[in-house]
């Protein structure tokens, strides 16, 4: 088990925004989370990675339990995560080495040597080693989301958080970043949680579900879901 939530109630700004959630990921689980703009999808995700205090019930992410997240843990649970933010928050002063040398010093890498060695594999296994000088505006939207995963995955995350990954992308793209995902999952096992708005994605691929919806969070069968969707 790598994330669970019990009786646990999520809230945004002062106001709950789902209640009563009881939510369970194992090591390897590729899961969808979906539901309507404010329905309460990046306060989960910001709840999981201590943005946001869980204020009832229970919590535990890698056995860090939520409830008593100090600030002087948050740090630690998130260097075992991986998250890819819906607005890239990428450094566009920096190159695409900065960026992700900027990340590895954070987050005590120390020699230098040992932080190219780890940007050059993370480049390589996103496919845009070549772009390792360019700056990020001066590459495409999809290679900067690619740049944004490298970024994730640097310190080998057992998790990777994505809130709306493929939303600014073009359908093929779209897929090709999906792909991406599905072979880091396969070759480290990491389990991956993403936020969505994209009923496509989630329709082609193998994966549980979860709906967020009148401030519940419910599990739906993805075959479901399809034929809802119409």
């Amino acid at each position: 088990m790598t994330i669970q939530l019990n009786n646990a109630s999520i809230f945004q700004a002062g106001k709950s925004v789902l209640t009563d959630v009881n939510f369970i990921l194992n090591t390897g689980d590729l899961a969808f989370l979906i539901g309507k703009t404010g329905a309460g999808k990046s306060s989960l995700l910001k709840t999981l990675y201590g943005q946001l205090p869980l204020q009832q019930g229970e919590g535990v992410v890698l056995g860090h339990d939520l409830t008593n997240l100090s600030e002087d843990h948050i740090p630690i649970l998130r260097r075992k995560l991986g998250v890819i933010f819906q607005d890239f928050n990428l450094l566009n002063d920096r190159t695409v080495f900065e960026n992700l040398n900027w990340v590895l010093k954070a987050t005590g890498w120390g020699k230098r040597k040992k932080r190219k060695e780890r940007i050059h594999e993370v480049l390589s296994l996103v496919g845009i080693e070549e772009h390792v000088q360019k700056m990020p505006f001066a590459i495409s939207g999809g290679e900067q989301q690619r740049l944004v995963i490298a970024r994730a995955i640097l310190n080998n995350p057992k998790i990777i958080i994505a809130d709306e990954p493929t939303g600014n992308l073009d359908p093929d793209t779209a897929d090709l970043i999906m792909q991406l995902l599905q072979d880091l999952r396969a070759q480290t096992g990491a389990t991956i949680l993403i936020a969505t708005h994209d009923y496509r994605i989630v329709e082609k691929q193998e994966a549980i579900v979860f709906k967020c919806e009148e401030k519940t969070l419910k599990v739906i069968h993805q075959q479901l879901m399809s034929r809802s969707q119409g």
